[in-house]
């Protein structure tokens, strides 16, 4: 017959088997907690890329609202997305390009057009406009480009498009 294990030699693998217990739990909270932080980082840095686009974009919108074809000219734009006064942003405007210039197809003439009257050639340019963001605090750099359409007569064509 064996002899019954007394109860002070079973003192020790029950600590044991609680400092295990231990050691698990504190493994599973810090894996949580970098999770959590890693997340969090991810967040912030979507949050402060789409911010920058959208700074981008109202630049681009400046640009396209002014006579750009005129002087197409580089500049920066101060811009401030939370409309609190300060300028969030700096945006860089590249010199707008004419990508490609085709004639107008000739208009559709109407009962009131008359026959004598001549007809100024007009073209359909297209042009890149792009915006770079340069985030200081966040050190991430950002470029948007965007095409549009302008409709320029030929001497305006000429003088700006090659």
């Amino acid at each position: 017959m064996r002899p019954i294990a007394s109860r002070h030699s079973q003192r020790g693998i029950t600590l044991f088997v609680g400092l295990i217990m231990l050691v698990l739990i504190t493994l599973m909270v810090t894996s949580a907690f970098t999770l959590s932080t890693s997340n969090l980082k991810s967040v912030g840095n979507m949050q402060a890329r789409d911010e920058a686009i959208a700074a981008a974009n109202q630049a681009i919108e400046h640009v396209l609202s002014s006579p750009f074809t005129t002087a197409p000219a580089a500049e920066e734009i101060n811009v401030d997305i939370n409309n609190d006064g300060v300028t969030d942003y700096v945006a860089s405007i590249a010199i707008p390009i004419c990508v490609r210039a085709s004639i107008e197809s000739a208009a559709v003439k109407t009962s009131g057009t008359l026959p004598s009257m001549s007809t100024v050639n007009t073209y359909n340019t297209l042009w890149n406009i792009e915006a770079t963001i340069d985030d200081a605090k966040t050190g991430a750099k950002t470029i948007v480009q965007t095409g549009t359409r302008v409709l320029l007569t030929q001497p305006q064509k000429e003088a700006v498009c090659l």
